[in-house]
This record gives structure tokens, sequence and C-alpha cells, in this order.
């Protein structure tokens, strides 16, 4: 019960964090509103505390702010920044940031639970790209429903309709990178063409 009373009260800060962060940097709801791809009304509710914060929408907001997602669903600490590993809890699932810095791409390990897997589409800038590392994981990707295990990628623009989850067997734990701009993700080294070619979630 106090685990779930302290996740309840580190939601209820997200949105005067974000009215703070907006309001210090001299930003309209309407800009950041075009920056994000999340409509007016979305951020509004967001920043008054009547719209539930997810990872959805909070990592647009993170990228258009430059600040770490963590700074978002839970005050800042002292101490080293390259020893600083603390998860979050966005929504029900586990976040842990893996880049401290704000740039241009954000990476970050997620444990969703097997009881997230009712799906809820939404679109936002940026560009996204997911590996597994156990459990079944479920994306949805406008007329895509795609199944992928332990080992498997998938890359996608956000701007498309998605939605990510555990197909209800367990919870899944992957690796997300994530580009606020869209950038995708620059290959330098590949296998052999006669290599045997490993398998993709990204739909064909």
């Amino acid at each position: 019960m106090a685990d779930c009373s302290a996740v309840t009260q580190a939601l209820a800060q997200v949105g005067p964090r974000l009215k703070r962060l907006r309001t210090r940097r001299g930003v309209t709801l309407a800009a950041l509103a075009r920056a994000t791809g999340i409509s007016k009304s979305t951020l509004s509710r967001l920043e008054s505390g009547q719209r539930r914060p997810s990872l959805e929408l909070l990592l647009p907001l993170a990228q258009a702010h430059q600040v770490p997602l963590d700074e978002l669903v839970d005050a800042p600490e002292v101490g080293d920044p390259r020893v600083r590993l603390k998860p979050q809890r966005v929504n029900g699932n586990t976040v842990l940031p893996l880049t401290r810095q704000p740039g241009p791409q954000q990476a970050f390990k997620m444990v969703l639970p097997a009881d997230r897997s009712k799906p809820e589409l939404c679109t936002h800038e940026g560009y996204e790209w997911l590996y597994v590392l156990s459990g079944r994981l479920r994306l949805r990707l406008a007329e895509h429903d795609l199944v992928l295990g332990p080992g498997e990628v998938a890359e996608f623009d956000t701007r498309l309709p998605h939605w990510f989850g555990s197909t209800g067997s367990g919870p899944v734990e992957m690796l997300s990178l994530f580009g606020r701009q869209g950038e995708r993700m620059h290959i330098r080294a590949q296998p052999r063409r006669d290599a045997p070619a490993g398998r993709s979630g990204q739909p064909g």
C-alpha cells in the first residue's frame, strides 16, 4: 500500500513540474504542442493534473524541455550523474533512464507488467527503436499487430498510431532508444550478405 501511495504522489507532482518547466522557459502551450505533437488540450490537462501522465506523453516532453525523464517523475538527487541510475514508475511501467544528459536521443531500460496488455494507440513526434530482452512484446503500429520475442527489434516513426505492451502472458523487459526529432538509427557495422538474416520486428 505504501508503494502505491508513493507512486500516486510522484505522479501527482508531474503536472506542476511540467508547468514550471514550461513557464520558466517562456514557452506557450501552443508552441509546446507544435514541438511535441501533443494537443494543447492534453498538455493543459497534464499540467493541471486532470490527465494521468504516460510514458508516451512524457518522453517527447522531456525532450522538448531538454531534461532527463526522471526529473519529470521524481525530484533530482545530488550525486555523481555518471552512476545515477534510479528506476522510475511511469504509468505502471518501471523505467530506468540510461542517458543522463539531454540530447537528440535518449535510452531507457523498461519493464512492462503483464497487465499492460490493452492497446491505447497514440501519436507524437519522434522515432523509436525497441529491443526485447525477455518476455513477449506486443506492438500495435497503424494496421500492424506484431509480437516480438527476446532478441527481436522494431523501429518506427512515432507519428504513426502506435502502442506497445505485454501479450498478457508475463512481463516484458526491453530497451528503448527514442529521438524526438525523428532521428533514425545509423548502423555502421552489419553482417556479411551471406550470413543468416536475423528476424526483424519492423513491418514490411
